[in-house]
């Protein structure tokens, strides 16, 4: 079971990585925090100072077609961003 499904890379992330030296990944939802630290710190080689979690709640959508009414919802998710020692930064795109 891995911990971590895959770092978040949005506007508001990244800008937090800048100023704050924080990092978001989407983790397993079953995950707590000393395991998410112990994962992150293994797998990009950081100390962490900081762990916030929060589970985010499926968006439910309707569509109207030709065919009638179409509801939907996409998946729900646990949310983890994690602060870094100051000097010490992930760098997500050294692999491409």
């Amino acid at each position: 079971m891995s911990i971590i499904v895959k770092p978040i890379i949005t506007e508001k992330i990244t800008k937090d990585g800048e100023l704050f030296n924080r990092f978001g990944f989407v983790v397993d939802k079953k995950a707590n925090k000393v395991q998410i630290k112990k994962a992150v710190e293994a797998t990009y080689g950081v100390s962490i100072v900081n762990v916030n979690t929060m589970n985010v709640r499926p968006d439910r959508t309707t569509k109207y077609t030709k065919s009638g009414l179409i509801s939907g919802k996409s998946n729900a998710y646990k949310k983890a961003i994690v602060q870094v020692q100051e000097g010490e930064t992930i760098d997500f795109y050294n692999n491409i």
